[in-house]
């Protein structure tokens, strides 16, 4: 089973023993630190777990898998993730935070690239 925003509310309400309104805001807060930093281009770091990059992919050459047209597939700017060598596998909150935020990363350039190759290929 995935680990939601919720569970880690949860944890931290639980583990931490934050009051529950307080224990969004802590989760809450972090999330939109992390958004905002890589948002403005800077790296995020967390020792002992690993660091994201903004990386700028340059324009390139694709295709439309559905048509097999030719497209030029315009210049972008991605998040890059490198683990640490620390071990990954103890059990803490900002691991699982960090997790999701990778989720949702994902989630949200799969989401573009669709938006993006139904504008581009309409």
């Amino acid at each position: 089973m995935a680990l939601t925003k919720h569970g880690i509310i949860e944890k931290v309400y639980n583990e931490l023993g934050f009051p529950q309104n307080q224990s969004v805001e802590i989760v809450e807060s972090l999330l939109e630190i992390m958004k905002s930093t890589l948002g403005s281009g800077d790296d995020l770091l967390v020792s002992g777990f690993g660091k994201f990059c903004v990386r700028d992919k340059h324009e390139r050459k694709g295709r439309n898998p559905a048509t097999g047209e030719d497209a030029i597939l315009p210049a972008r700017r991605v998040v890059m993730f490198k683990w640490s060598g620390k071990s990954l596998m103890r059990s803490s909150i900002i691991s699982h935070v960090l997790l999701l935020f990778l989720y949702r990363l994902k989630t949200a350039r799969e989401v573009i690239t669709k938006v993006i190759y139904s504008v581009t290929f309409r």
